[in-house]
């Protein structure tokens, strides 16, 4: 299962500090992050796949159930400024798979609200 390889650290302040919260495994839908008090917090992370480098997505999302403006990260990559991509401190919902989405995928979850079968959601 690609998803148990994944990890991603969140973090509320740019360079990978102040506030972290870690996910060590992927498959993950986060509905809304205020169910980890980190709604519009995220500013830095860092993401990767242990075992395939280029085999993850994290899509954020600026409303929560996946709606609104988005921006998609793929393959293992250190963010330390998300000023950098116009989305620091915009995030409201999330989702991780150890599998790159394609665009129509991102769409379907964006127009449906609902993510892909093979994860957990987490709702507030």
């Amino acid at each position: 299962m690609a998803n148990r390889d994944v990890r991603l650290a969140l973090w509320s302040g740019n360079n990978f500090s102040v506030r972290r919260i870690l996910l060590r495994r992927g498959g993950v839908a986060i509905r809304d992050l205020g169910a980890f008090r980190f709604n519009n917090a995220l500013s830095s992370f860092r993401l990767r796949n242990v075992a395939q480098s280029s085999q993850v997505t994290l899509v954020l999302f600026s409303q929560i159930n996946f709606q609104g403006s988005f921006r998609v990260f793929r393959g293992s990559q250190n963010v330390a400024n998300l000023s950098n991509f116009n989305f620091n401190n915009v995030t409201s919902s999330l989702v991780l798979v150890g599998r790159n989405l394609t665009n129509a995928e991102i769409s379907q979850i964006q127009s449906s609200g609902r993510p892909p079968q093979d994860v957990l959601i987490i709702r507030q």
